[in-house]
């Protein structure tokens, strides 16, 4: 007589997120707790444990990657802001330049101007 074997139900969906979790691979031709081998080499309850755990195992790297997707997406997304912010930022002080440059210019003018002014007032302070 064969005595059924119970494992630990292991297919529930919140261990999966716990990667300190580890699922013992069973040996379906050497059972755990059985003493005597029988003529049956059927053991479901051992292959559904390892099916189990497999599954597990697949979900969990499943999960470990699409967390790597989103973080390298997350991250060039971020590169991609940095970029277009750095851009605005180098546009942004080539008008500041150019602005500089024409008020630098403007004041040199009105310099010379002023110079010219000047120089016309005292040249007709002199002849008066």
């Amino acid at each position: 007589m064969v005595t059924p074997m119970t494992f630990p139900i292991i297919s529930d969906s919140a261990r999966l997120r716990t990667s300190t979790q580890i699922i013992p691979r069973l040996n379906p031709l050497h059972p755990p707790t059985v003493h005597k081998r029988t003529v049956s080499l059927e053991t479901p309850a051992v292959h559904h444990h390892n099916h189990q755990r497999a599954l597990i195992l697949q979900r969990r790297e499943h999960y470990r990657k699409e967390l790597r997707e989103q973080l390298k997406r997350q991250m060039e997304e971020k590169g991609v802001a940095l970029k277009l912010q750095l851009a605005c930022k180098v546009k942004e002080a080539e008008y500041v330049q150019k602005v500089d440059r024409l008020a630098l210019s403007s004041d040199k003018e009105q310099r010379i101007q002023h110079s010219k002014a000047m120089t016309a007032y005292r040249d007709e302070n002199k002849r008066v």
